[in-house]
């Protein structure tokens, strides 16, 4: 039986990790799918891509790393992308996997010049989500939880674009039929969240009472995830 691989690009902070675990496990929770059989690839830890007859989709998590400093084992996943579009393998990208992705396709990622998105936010769909199997049928705005300081800046050649806010032009977005970015977090729940905003208090002027009172839950968004497992699912189905 295909696999769904998750391709862990990073680990949280250490007290959130103890407290609320880690982004493969949010991510299979939010997946909600005794169906799939998944697997988890720790990609830091060691380079290593399946087989592409082995793969019924893919999802590529968040990170602390930065898209822009090329890190080895970002370089081989930015380079392993382009075989999965090219045989319609399912691939969600999440946050750093959406800059990622934006990357591989001739996209620019980077910093973003308003500096870091964080907290509960809202964010507004394009009327192109109608007929995306992604989105479609959604709120036209919904709120999400968000963390980045690095974004995808232009979208690729040929992709749609789905999603955006005040804060950043391009949410998410679509290349060919199977294969999406989205910079938000559908992984997160409002604990998360909140640790979070804590974390990155202590670094950044940030005002964190404020961040945490206006966090909310974020169901649209955390049924992306969903959603994607339901694609994947169908896909094997269909194999």
């Amino acid at each position: 039986m295909k696999k769904l691989f998750i391709i862990k690009a990073g680990i949280t902070f250490a007290d959130t990790k103890k407290e609320n675990k880690d982004f493969d496990t949010w991510v299979i929770e939010k997946l909600d799918n005794s169906n799939l059989d998944i697997e988890v690839i720790h990609i830091q830890e060691k380079i290593y891509f399946p087989n592409i007859d082995e793969v019924a989709g893919v999802i590529i998590t968040g990170s602390h790393s930065m898209v822009t400093d090329e890190e080895h084992w970002s370089v081989a996943i930015e380079k392993w992308i382009p075989t999965l579009i090219q045989n319609d393998i399912p691939l969600l990208g999440i946050c750093y996997g959406h800059q990622l992705l934006g990357k591989s396709l001739g996209g620019v990622s980077g910093y973003h010049k308003a500096g870091i998105e964080i907290g509960t936010v809202e964010i507004n769909l394009c009327d192109e989500v109608k007929n995306d199997k992604l989105f479609k049928d959604m709120p036209t705005t919904f709120m999400a939880h968000t963390i980045h300081s690095q974004s995808v800046l232009e979208l690729p050649s040929g992709s749609v674009l789905l999603a955006y806010n005040k804060h950043d032009k391009n949410h998410a977005f679509r290349v060919g039929k199977n294969a999406w970015g989205v910079q938000f977090h559908p992984e997160y729940n409002e604990t998360i969240m909140k640790s979070y905003i804590k974390e990155v208090g202590k670094t950044k002027d940030i005002n964190t009472d404020i961040l945490i009172e206006k966090i909310k839950k974020t169901p649209y968004a955390n049924l992306v995830l969903k959603r994607f497992g339901e694609i994947v699912e169908e896909e094997v189905k269909d194999d």
